[in-house]
């Protein structure tokens, strides 16, 4: 399987360029995990619409990416794996600089 980005018009880019850019910022931790990475988030509600846009706009581009969410019931924090097969670590870092 290749690993790489499906959808190239400008305007996706632009929506992938917001929405990984405020990914970014709102990560509390990072650690790596067997194939991906886990992210941890303040518990917020607006942080989980956030998480969520970041993985609609993610699913229509890299479809082999596996996200798992975890909002625990009065959990102060959200995590989110981002994970998928062979190679995607290195596409993570390099494509989505995560």
């Amino acid at each position: 399987m290749e690993l790489a980005c499906k959808l190239t018009s400008p305007e996706f880019r632009a929506r992938k360029a917001t929405a990984l850019a405020e990914f970014r910022k709102c990560i509390v931790e990072t650690k790596e995990i067997q194939n991906g990475f886990l992210y941890t988030f303040e518990g917020s509600d607006q942080m989980l619409n956030l998480l969520l846009e970041f993985i609609k706009t993610e699913r229509q581009c890299c479809d082999f990416f596996q996200f798992h969410l975890t909002a625990g019931n009065g959990s102060r924090e959200l995590q989110l794996a981002l994970s998928g097969p062979e190679g995607v670590k290195e596409f993570i870092k390099k494509e989505l600089g995560l």
